[in-house]
């Protein structure tokens, strides 16, 4: 069973329990179709499992097939230094079919966001290593499409894309 390489840390998008007995992680592309169905229900999850479940979030853009991925994970981690990576994070999946560049401005304008700061935050090379850092991160792990889940650092293989799936596993 593959298992994750790159322990959770403080540098990773965290939100939840910070003492939970379970750790969610998933690798996640902005644009993938299946990501976003699974948005809600990790938004569930972290409802029903209140207390005792951790999630954490890194990035995963699959630019080949996704045009948009890149650019709405910078879009993500540059919100992040405004303290709004989960607003920005939640605001491009429910969006996901129509993802721009205006677009992806327009959130930062929805979210209040300092709009010069993002600019230029969005373009900043140290942000770009952090995504890929998350991408090699998950190759190493052995993550080869999204979503990919672990939880306490070993490999989900039973998500079938259905809510049940994901909360019979936090059992």
């Amino acid at each position: 069973m593959a298992t994750l390489r790159v322990p959770v840390s403080e540098n990773d998008h965290r939100t939840g329990d910070a003492h939970a007995e379970l750790v969610l992680v998933e690798y996640g592309d902005y644009q993938c179709p299946h990501c976003g169905i699974a948005h809600p229900f990790i938004k569930k999850l972290l409802k029903e499992f209140k207390g005792r479940l951790q999630f954490v979030f890194r990035n995963f853009p699959l630019q080949e097939s996704h045009p948009m991925a890149m650019m709405a994970a910078m879009a993500a981690e540059a919100a992040g230094r405004q303290d709004k990576f989960w607003e920005m994070h939640d605001i491009i999946f429910e969006h996901q079919r129509t993802l721009d560049p205006d677009s992806i401005l327009g959130f930062a304008a929805k979210l209040k966001l300092n709009e010069k700061q993002f600019a230029h935050d969005i373009r900043d090379k140290e942000l770009y290593q952090r995504v890929e850092d998350d991408f090699e991160s998950g190759l190493r792990s052995g993550v080869n499409g999204t979503p990919t889940f672990f939880l306490n650092g070993k490999k989900v293989d039973s998500y079938d894309e259905t809510y049940e799936s994901l909360a019979e596993l936090l059992k």
